[in-house]
């Protein structure tokens, strides 16, 4: 499923850098919703949450040169 406001929320949030992002993965996994998140419902938060672990797995994979 494809959110709109799942996409701009994790948009924004990259938009910020690396450490925003791990940040905000830390606080959603404590159940403590970032701004950017607040508005969205828990569901919506645990997607984005989802999406944000997605991606910095991906990075993290770049970073160590395992593409």
């Amino acid at each position: 499923m494809h959110d709109p406001h799942i996409n701009h929320c994790v948009e924004q949030l990259c938009k910020q850098g690396c450490n925003t992002v791990r940040k905000a993965i830390q606080h959603l996994s404590h159940g403590q919703a970032p701004d950017e998140v607040r508005r969205l419902s828990p569901a919506q938060q645990r997607e984005v949450l989802r999406e944000l672990r997605a991606i910095m797995a991906v990075y993290d994979r770049r970073e160590r040169g395992c593409e």
